[in-house]
């Protein structure tokens, strides 16, 4: 009779070992496939290939030890419910106990004179011995222990489900369904790599024979890993580029030699130097640009833009420019318009919040082609917005939105250049990753002139002296942003609410004007108490992370947050990067009393440095991918083995050969395995199908 044909893809009840009741514990680890079992890998291994005579056992080590049962004891405790097991154990030497609580069936198969062989945590209790709760197993009468002694797996697992039942359905797979596992890299990569096959790679991570092997078979599937998304990110440029109609070729012109010589009043930093020409050889070709840019706080990005928005009227096209936020539209409209129409442009605001019959007239305007380019929110996202020529569109803060949203702002033109933008730095490895199909541009310094804001942690019995202190600086014409978390109180979170902090600071600070900002707020509120801000009739800005990205207010020299520990550090980079924008001193106070050591070290990296870059590192070594600049996008930073932060050089190998093979075979002709294993794998995540 012939043996049933096995897949990975087959429900893990199929697995030996699994019937429903396991099935619906190993579904809460997410595994529902034999596949996803086989990929269950050991969070940790225990090293029981050393027995140790009962005679030389110490408090506090963890041990393996081989020993007969000389006696077995149940018995009942004070406390309801509970049971004390104690087993008598010796190894011919020395006699030694083993106790258990609550557990079931033991006396069963813990018999008189059987030998067994003990894992677990050594006690020291009232001068004897005691080995507790540990693992064990039941040893052949022959002596023969050595096939027990092994590098054993300690899983992941969840309640009801314990290791020896999981390490049982993990061999039962790996006999079973590990020979369905194929390989699918190309031959010629794997023996130029000196790779392991994926197959014995698996079998080693579960069991590994040495540190040496396992080290070569963890490499090896955190390649596989990288190199899946990789290529997918090579494939899915390959495609934007092959399907995209046509975009205009939009070279510099008069317009931009006019900003650039006449109308800028400063002189560009070399990194926005290097931005614009990468971005302007990308508006020169037909083949639309799709560019990441990236600057730190202050970097100067919003004059890259500038000049890309003026490229394009030298083209004779329009320009979009969508911002997460109306407040931060607004902004960008203030300080795009004069330039744009003292070039003979015209620049329009289109938002939300605007009246229908305004909204209708720079909707026909756009349409006409008579508005040259437009700055807005969503609404330039409406059916009812149409473009007569756009020739570039630029998204701000990207991270804040959706892929559907930014597709549907590209549908708005028939193929125009797109640049996203973002100041919120982000560590290369996941540069590579989340927005690996993207050409990326780096503005790493900041205008000459600036000085670093000055960093401190408050612990809240200092707050009267820091209030002091902000009473002395508002006097002396500078401005203050204090930002909670919280807009009201909370039964449930003892965290400071906007609400409450305002109505406190309102009243110490009444002369020098107070206001209140968040994003409840009706919008025409929200501009009334921004313009205040920004006039001087505000002081004091008392204001949730609505005002995280992008405000510009150059008298604001003090940023306070409160209950700092709660928030990422990027995000308090963000927050610090309100402050310090002009030519004088300015300081970032966080209101904290960190409880936890890595509360405490992040803190600390946060106060150290004002490099955006070193603390997105930071961030990313304490938090992990899926909480860092907003990225938890679709599982593809959701690695079962490849770790970002210790296998960069892995991530900078698998890019390097996935985009050379993708170059060469854009199809994956050659490779039908490893297209195969793409589409089933990552298809989706990456948007492959809808691209193609």
């Amino acid at each position: 009779m012939n043996a049933p044909v096995r897949s990975l893809s087959d429900p893990v009840r199929f697995v030996k070992g699994v019937g429903p009741a396991r099935e619906a514990l190993l579904a809460r680890l997410g595994i529902r496939s034999a596949g996803d079992l086989l990929f269950l890998f050991p969070a940790r291994y225990e090293d029981r290939r050393n027995l140790a005579p009962l005679s030389s056992l110490r408090g506090g080590e963890t041990v393996s030890v081989a020993a007969r049962v000389a006696a077995f004891e149940r018995r009942k405790t004070a406390r309801k419910g509970l049971s004390v097991i104690t087993a008598l154990i010796s190894d011919g030497m020395t006699m030694a106990r083993a106790v258990w609580f609550n557990r079931v069936g033991l006396e069963k198969v813990l018999l008189p004179g059987v030998r067994v062989l003990f894992f677990g945590r050594v006690d020291v209790r009232g001068g004897a011995v005691q080995l507790t709760n540990p693992d064990f197993e039941i040893l052949d009468e022959d002596g023969d222990e050595e096939k027990s002694l092994a590098i054993v797996p300690v899983y992941p697992t969840t309640a009801g489900l314990s290791q020896k039942a999981l390490r049982r359905m993990t061999g039962s797979a790996l006999e079973d369904f590990l020979p369905s596992l194929g390989e699918f890299l190309p031959d010629d990569l794997r023996s130029r790599l000196r790779l392991p096959g994926v197959a014995e790679s698996v079998r080693q991570l579960h069991y590994p024979e040495s540190r040496e092997k396992w080290k070569a078979a963890r490499n090896r599937l955190a390649f596989d890993e990288f190199f899946l998304l990789q290529t997918g990110l090579a494939v899915r440029r390959s495609l934007a580029g092959d399907t995209a109609s046509p975009a205009p070729s939009l070279p510099p012109g008069r317009l931009v030699a006019e900003c650039l010589e006449n109308r800028l009043p400063f002189t560009l930093t070399d990194g926005q130097k290097k931005a614009v020409e990468d971005i302007f050889a990308d508006m020169a070709r037909v083949v639309p640009m799709n560019r990441l840019l990236q600057g730190d706080v202050g970097s100067g990005k919003t004059v890259v833009a500038l000049l890309g928005l003026l490229a394009a009227m030298d083209g004779g096209c329009q320009g979009a420019f969508l911002a997460p936020t109306e407040i931060l539209a607004r902004q960008h409209y203030l300080r795009l318009a004069p330039m744009i129409e003292a070039l003979g442009g015209r620049c329009a605001l289109l938002t939300g919040s605007l009246p229908a019959r305004e909204k209708a007239e720079i909707q026909k305007g756009l349409e006409s082609g008579e508005i040259s380019v437009a700055i807005g929110t969503h609404a330039l996202l409406s059916e009812k917005t149409a473009f007569a020529r756009m020739g570039i569109a630029i998204v701000d803060e990207q991270h804040r939105f959706g892929v559907l949203q930014k597709h549907a702002f590209r549908s708005k033109g028939e193929s125009p250049h797109v640049l996203v933008m973002t100041a919120t730095p982000i560590p290369r490895t996941l540069t590579l990753t989340v927005y690996g199909d993207l050409a990326v541009s780096v503005i790493n310094e900041l205008p000459p002139g600036r000085k670093p804001v000055e960093t401190r942690a408050v612990p809240p019995k200092k707050i009267p002296g820091l209030l002091s202190f902000l009473g002395e600086r508002m006097k002396a014409g500078e401005r203050v942003y204090w930002i909670c978390p919280l807009i009201e109180e909370s039964e449930t979170l003892d965290l400071a609410a906007a609400e409450a902090r305002f109505a406190e600071l309102r009243e110490r600070f009444s002369p020098l004007g107070a206001g209140l900002l968040h994003g409840r707020l009706p919008n025409g509120e929200k501009e009334n108490v921004m313009d205040g801000f920004q006039r001087g009739d505000i002081s004091l800005l008392v204001s949730t992370t609505v005002v995280e990205v992008g405000v510009d207010v150059p008298e604001a020299t003090i940023m306070v947050v409160e209950d700092a520990v709660r928030f990422g550090l990027s995000q308090l980079h963000q927050l610090r990067g309100r402050v310090g924008r002009g030519t004088g001193e300015s300081w970032c106070f966080l209101i904290c009393s960190p409880s936890s050591q890595e509360a405490r070290e992040r803190i600390g990296a946060f106060c150290a440095t004002s490099d955006g870059f070193a603390i997105a590192e930071a961030d990313l070594r304490l938090r992990g991918p899926g909480e860092v600049c907003g990225v938890r996008q679709s599982g593809v930073t959701d690695f079962r083995v490849a770790d970002l932060i210790r296998d960069r050089d892995i991530l900078e190998t698998a890019r390097r050969e996935a985009f050379s093979l993708v170059a060469k075979d854009p199809g994956l002709l050659s490779c039908p395995e490893l297209k195969d294993r793409l589409y089933t794998t990552l298809g989706r995540s990456l948007n492959l199908v809808e691209t193609a």
